[in-house]
């Protein structure tokens, strides 16, 4: 259980920069998860159903201008930073496991 900030600036421009918190790493990468079907259900308003691969949500989060995690540790009493390819490999991770159970 580590609390995690995430951190998403969709466009060029620091206006566009928003944060989130999570009570652990998995929460925060399932809402990563959720800003991309938010992304998709936006972009096909008129689709009852909307699928994905995750070469499709790496390709999301790849061109998002920023996205980056602060994962406390409670060694140090502080937040570590991590960035995309590391929240993709948690992502990886996490989505590997649901479709085993």
């Amino acid at each position: 259980m580590s609390h995690t900030i995430l951190l998403v600036q969709p466009g060029r421009k620091p206006e566009t920069r928003t944060y989130s918190d999570y009570e652990t790493v998995n929460e925060c990468m399932e809402g990563v998860c959720k800003i991309y079907e938010e992304h998709l259900k936006r972009m096909n308003p008129n689709s009852p159903s909307i699928t994905y691969d995750i070469s499709q949500l790496f390709d999301f989060i790849d061109q998002l201008a920023d996205l980056s995690c602060l994962v406390y540790q409670k060694s140090t009493n502080t937040y570590a930073p991590y960035n995309k390819d590391w929240i993709k490999e948690k992502i990886y991770v996490l989505l590997r496991k649901q479709a085993s159970n």
